[in-house]
């Protein structure tokens, strides 16, 4: 059976305001767990303080809900996109309501059998640590990293222009948002780490692999050395990380489009 602990950390650095939102959904029983899956979600609101934390605590709301009360071993593939769409909605509706731009990025990890998916907008991120190395799995929707990854331009220009941090997809912005996904078969000692950029931008992948090989599987305690190292180093924006240490996992395999536990 999947066994994972988890801890979660957040600080608002030098502002006044902490416009990141988390979220987790953890299965009661182990039928539960088998069926449905454990969910951690990670927003970071843009727009000031009643916009931004508004925003991304809608966001994290409806994804959990909706993961919550989706049906039993719904596909978590076409699950998690859907949930991102209505979370879209729900940012966008309250933003109209109020008469206020409302934006947010989001990040949603969800953990079955052996097999994790992501799904995300924006440049909230999620890390793969393994083997002492972290390893990205998400990649941002941001000008840089867009014209990067066409080519258009090279990291040193990027480095060097103003535009690199405008974020090209976010949700409650338009009417419809596309949510990139991906999937992963995870191992024991795997640990998964979901990041506000007020983290990931001023540690690097190569110091947080440091921090979680120092803490070893104590969630919690890496999360909050997590969040420490990069208010400490910056400390300009809110840092937030949420940590997903794997103890064991439950081989599965597909059949007709369905999870189905291996023998052995």
């Amino acid at each position: 059976m999947l066994d994972i602990s988890y801890g979660q950390h957040t600080d608002p650095g030098n502002r006044r305001w902490n416009e990141d939102t988390t979220g987790v959904f953890v299965p009661r029983f182990g039928r539960e767990m088998q069926d449905r899956g454990w969910l951690f979600a990670l927003a970071d609101g843009v727009g000031g303080l009643q916009s931004g934390e508004m925003a991304s605590s809608n966001a994290v709301q409806v994804v959990v809900d909706g993961f919550a009360s989706a049906g039993e071993q719904t596909l978590l593939t076409s699950l998690l996109p859907r949930l991102i769409q209505h979370a879209n909605a729900a940012v966008r509706d309250a933003g109209l309501r109020r008469n206020r731009r409302m934006a947010t990025t989001l990040v949603a990890c969800a953990l079955r059998g052996d097999q994790a998916y992501l799904a995300h907008v924006g440049d909230s991120r999620c890390y793969l640590v393994r083997n002492g190395r972290a390893e990205l799995l998400t990649h941002d929707h941001t000008w840089f990293s867009e014209q990067f990854r066409q080519g258009l331009i090279s990291e040193a220009e990027a480095a060097a222009s103003k535009s690199r941090h405008i974020l090209t997809r976010t949700l409650g912005v338009e009417r419809y948002v596309t949510a990139d996904s991906t999937a992963l078969t995870i191992r024991p000692d795997d640990v998964l780490v979901l990041c506000s950029d007020g983290l990931y931008a001023p540690l690097g992948a190569e110091k947080m692999a440091d921090v979680v090989a120092h803490k070893r599987h104590d969630a919690a305690a890496i999360a909050r050395d997590l969040v420490s190292e990069a208010i400490a180093t910056d400390g300009s924006d809110n840092a937030t990380a949420v940590v997903i240490c794997i103890r064991s996992v439950e081989a599965v395999a597909m059949y007709r489009g369905r999870p189905y536990q291996r023998p052995g």
